[in-house]
C-alpha cells in the first residue's frame, strides 16, 4: 500500500551492478530527521481540519556538497545515486552531465559532489569496492571558495565541514524521501449495529489506516474516531473523524491515506454506500523487544505490559507524546520517552532522530517548542544519551548546537541572573490547576543549572577545557543563587518561585524533588524535603503521570520504594480498573465515567496513549531491578536488586552489548552480563554465598560482588 505521494526530483537510475556493493545514503546531519519531523508533526488533524505545530518550523539545505578523499589500491568503477540534480568533481576537476558511474584510476581521489534539491533533502548514495557513502564522508551547506579576476580557484577556503549523518537506508533504491513505517493487517474484535450506524471495536488502543473491504458504491461515508467508545459515539465532539466521497462501480478494497489513533470506529454512510468489512492497517515502528520484567504480583506485570504497548505505539518515526492528538514531538514528552526506551528497546538512532529534529537548525529564536522548561531537558537527554550509549561521536556532531542553543538561554537572564519569561516563552513545569509561572521560578533556574552542568560534562569529554570552565562556574553560579534566593530553612524546602526579588511563600513538589535526584542536598535537606514536601498532604498533590515520574523517583533515591511500589499499583492499576488499554496523559481518581476524558475544556481533550504514562518501565528496571550505568555505555554499572513485597521478579535490561539478565527471589539471586564491569549490590541478613566471584562486606547486612561479562552468577543470601 502506498500512502504518501511522492516527488523525487533528478533522480538519477543507475543498473550497473557492483561485486561488492557497499554504501549507504548520507545526507547533512539532521536535515533529514528535520525534513521527516515537519512531515510527521503536519498529519495533525482536528474534526478534518489541518493542524500545524505551534513553533518555528526548520527546512532542509537546498544544496550540500559531499567531499572524502581516497587512496586507492587499484583502479575501481563507482556508481552514483542522488536523490537531487547534482555535479561532480574529482581532484578538482569538473565532469560532464551527471554521471551515474565513474571509473577512478588507481591512486590518490579527491571526490567532491553537489546535489540540489528543493523538495526533499540532498542525500548522495555511492556504491564501490572501496569508495562508497558513509558518515566518514564530509558535508557543507556553504561553498566559500572563490576565483580571482585570472581565473585562478583560491587556495584557502573558510569552509566548514561536519561529518555526514546516515541512518539504515543501505541500498540505492531505499531513498530517503520515501521512507514510511511498515503496517500489517488486523481486524476488529467486535462489529454491532448501533442508532443509524456501525460500531467498531478493536479491543485496544491501536494506530493505523482504516479500511473498508469491498468498498462500493456511490455516496458519503463517514467516520468518528474514539479512543473511548463515548467519543467515537460522540459526533459533535469526537477530536477525530473521516468524512469520504465515495464513488465506486465496482467493490474495492480500500485503505484510507492518513493514519488515525482509535479503539472504537463509528461509521454512517449513505444507503447506496455498501462494504463487507472494517479492518485496519496497523502502523508501527519496528524495535527488537529487549527489556523485559515478570514478578509474582500479576497486576504489576500487566502494569508493564501496559506501559510496553503504550511505548510502541509513542514510538514513531520520532518518540511522540501522544497518538490521537498532538502526534508532534515534545520535548519533555521525549525526555522521558528516552529513559523508559534505554530500559525497554534501547532505540538509540531514534533518540538521536528525536534530539536532533527537536533542536532544528539556526538561527535559534525561541526555546524548544516555545517551552522554556523543554529546551533544558533536551540539553538534560543529551549526556544521559551518552551514560547509556558511551556514544561519544554524537556528542561531538550535536556539541555545537548545544553551544548555540546554550548562548540564546544565557543571553535571556534578567539582572539577577536568572531565567524569567519573556514575551513568546512557555513556562509549562506540569499540567496543575492554579500553579503560578508569575516572577522568577526556582524550578526552571534549577533546571538550567543542571543544563550548564551538562555543558560542563560534554566540554570535559570533548577535552575543551575553556568551555569546561565557563560552563561550570556559571552552573557553580546558579546553584548557589537557586539556595540563596529559594531555600526556606522554616520550611525545610525550596519555595516555588520569586516575585519582585521576595521568595514567594507557595512550596510545590517540582523543585524539591528535582533537587533530590540531582544530588543538591545535604542529608538533612534531603530528609526534610522527604517529610515536608514529598510525604506531605499540604503540598498541592501531581496528576499527571508526567510529573509523578519524577516524583516516584525521587521517593525511590530517599528510600521509600515500598511506597512507591504501592503507587505504582494504586495509580496506574487505577487507570486499568477502568479499561485502560495504554496509560494517559492525566489521572485524577475522584472523577468519574467519562468525566475521566475531559481535557483543555474539550469533552475528549485528553490523550488516552501519552507516552509519560509509561513510566513505570524505567522505575521498575533502574529502581527494582535496579541496573543503571555508573560510567558511559555501561563500561561499568550497578544490579541493585529490591524485591519489597514481592516474592520473585526476573527481568531484562538492554546496553549497547546486550541484555543484562536477572532474576531475584527471597533468598537467591542470578545475573548473567554481557558487558563491562557490574557490582552488585546485596542486602542480606547474613553472609551471601556465591558460586563464583568473592563477596565484600560493606556494612552491616549490605555485601557487594564484582560482576564480570559472561560470567554466570548465583548468590544465595537471606533477603
Amino acid at each position: 500500500m502506498k500512502r504518501l505521494a511522492l516527488l523525487i526530483v533528478y533522480l538519477s537510475t543507475s543498473t550497473i551492478l557492483l561485486a561488492q556493493n557497499k554504501g549507504t545514503w548520507i545526507w547533512y546531519p539532521g536535515d533529514f530527521e528535520v525534513w521527516l519531523s515537519n512531515d510527521m508533526q503536519n498529519r495533525r488533524t482536528e474534526r478534518g481540519t489541518f493542524f500545524p505545530p505551534f513553533w518555528k518550523m526548520d527546512s532542509h539545505y537546498v544544496l550540500v556538497e559531499f567531499h572524502k578523499e581516497f587512496d586507492l589500491s587499484e583502479q575501481e568503477e563507482i556508481s552514483i545515486h542522488t536523490e537531487g540534480k547534482y555535479n561532480v568533481k574529482i581532484n578538482g576537476k569538473m565532469l560532464a552531465g551527471m554521471p551515474k558511474s565513474i571509473v577512478l584510476p588507481k591512486g590518490k581521489q579527491k571526490i567532491n559532489i553537489k546535489v540540489y534539491n528543493q523538495a526533499h533533502v540532498p542525500s548522495l548514495f555511492i556504491s564501490g569496492k572501496q569508495v562508497y557513502t558513509d558518515n566518514s564522508w564530509l558535508a557543507t551547506y556553504e561553498d566559500k571558495e572563490w576565483i580571482d579576476e585570472t581565473g585562478k580557484a583560491s587556495d584557502q577556503s573558510g569552509t566548514t565541514y561536519v561529518k555526514s549523518g546516515s541512518w539504515n537506508f543501505d541500498s540505492d533504491d531505499r531513498r530517503p524521501s520515501e521512507f514510511a513505517l511498515p503496517t500489517r493487517n488486523e481486524r476488529a474484535v467486535s462489529v454491532q449495529q448501533h442508532g443509524e450506524g456501525t460500531l467498531v471495536d478493536f479491543g485496544k488502543n491501536t494506530f493505523g489506516f482504516l479500511s473498508f473491504l469491498k468498498l462500493k458504491g456511490e455516496g458519503n461515508l463517514s467516520v468518528y474516531y474514539g479512543e473511548s467508545k463515548e467519543e467515537a459515539l460522540s459526533k459533535a465532539t469526537t477530536e477525530t473523524l473521516d468524512n469520504i466521497a465515495v464513488l465506486l462501480t465496482q467493490a474495492k478494497d480500500s485503505t484510507l491515506t492518513l493514519s488515525k489513533a482509535f479503539r472504537y470506529v463509528y461509521i454512517e454512510k449513505d444507503p447506496a454506500v455498501t462494504f463487507e468489512e472494517v479492518a485496519m492497517e496497523y502502523e508501527y515502528l519496528p524495535v527488537e523487544e529487549r527489556g523485559y520484567f515478570r514478578s509474582s504480583d500479576h497486576e504489576l506485570n500487566t502494569i508493564w505490559d501496559v506501559a510496553k504497548y503504550t511505548m510502541e505505539l509513542t514510538s514513531r518515526e520520532f518518540f511522540i507524546d501522544g497518538i490521537k492528538r498532538d502526534r508532534w514531538i515534545w520535548s519533555g514528552d521525549a525526555y522521558q520517552s528516552y529513559a523508559m526506551n534505554y530500559y525497554l528497546g534501547f532505540d538509540s538512532d531514534n533518540v538521536k532522530r528525536t534530539i536532533l529534529a527537536l533542536r532544528g537548525k539556526e538561527p535559534t529564536v525561541s526555546h524548544i517548542n516555545t517551552i522554556m522548561d523543554y529546551t533544558f531537558y533536551w540539553f538534560l537527554s543529551i549526556y544521559d544519551y551518552y551514560q547509556y550509549t558511551g556514544d561519544k561521536e554524537f556528542i561531538e556532531s550535536i556539541y555545537p548546537r548545544m553551544q548555540s542553543l546554550m548562548k540564546f538561554c544565557l543571553e535571556r537572564r534578567n539582572d539577577d541572573g536568572l531565567m524569567e519569561g519573556m514575551a513568546g516563552d512557555w513556562v509549562f513545569i506540569d499540567w496543575a490547576e492554579g500553579l503560578s509561572k508569575k516572577g522568577e521560578v526556582s524550578f526552571e533556574q534549577l533546571l538550567l543549572s543542571r543544563s550548564l552542568e551538562t555543558m560542563a560534562l560534554c566540554a570535559d569529554l570533548l577535552e575543551n577545557e575553556e568551555d569546561k570552565t565557563f560552563y561550570a562556574q556559571h552552573a557553580g553560579s546558579l546553584k548557589d543563587k537557586l539556595f540563596d534566593y529559594y531555600w526556606n530553612e522554616q520550611k525545610g524546602a525550596f519555595v516555588h518561585s520569586r516575585v519582585d526579588g521576595k521568595q514567594t511563600q507557595n512550596v510545590t513538589r517540582y523543585t524539591n524533588m528535582f533537587a533530590i535526584f540531582f544530588d543538591y542536598l545535604t542529608s538533612k535537606q534531603r530528609e526534610a524535603v522527604k517529610e515536608n514536601v514529598l510525604l506531605s498532604d499540604k503540598v498541592q498533590k501531581i496528576m499527571t503521570p508526567y510529573m509523578r515520574y519524577y516524583e516516584l523517583e525521587a521517593l525511590c533515591e530517599v528510600g521509600e520504594k515500598d511506597y512507591v511500589l504501592q503507587q505504582i499499583k494504586d495509580y496506574w492499576g487505577g487507570m486499568l480498573n477502568l479499561g485502560a488499554t495504554t496509560f494517559w496523559e492525566e489521572y485524577n481518581p475522584a472523577k468519574n465515567g467519562a468525566e475521566h476524558y475531559e481535557m483543555y475544556g474539550r469533552e475528549f481533550g485528553k490523550s488516552l496513549c501519552h507516552s509519560w504514562g509509561a513510566s513505570p518501565i524505567y522505575l521498575l528496571g533502574k529502581y527494582y531491578l535496579g541496573v543503571k550505568p555508573t560510567e558511559a555505555g555501561y563500561s561499568k554499572y550497578e544490579v541493585s536488586p529490591y524485591l519489597g513485597s514481592l516474592e520473585w521478579m526476573e527481568g531484562k535490561v538492554p546496553t549497547p552489548q546486550g541484555e543484562i539478565e536477572l532474576y531475584v527471589s527471597k533468598s537467591k539471586i542470578k545475573v548473567l552480563s554481557p558487558t563491562g564491569v557490574g557490582t552488585l549490590r546485596i542486602k542480606s541478613k547474613t553472609p551471601p554465598k556465591t558460586n563464583t566471584g568473592n563477596i565484600r562486606k560493606k556494612d552491616n547486612e549490605s555485601y557487594t560482588l564484582e560482576l564480570e561479562k559472561g560470567v554466570s552468577y548465583e548468590v544465595e543470601y537471606a533477603g
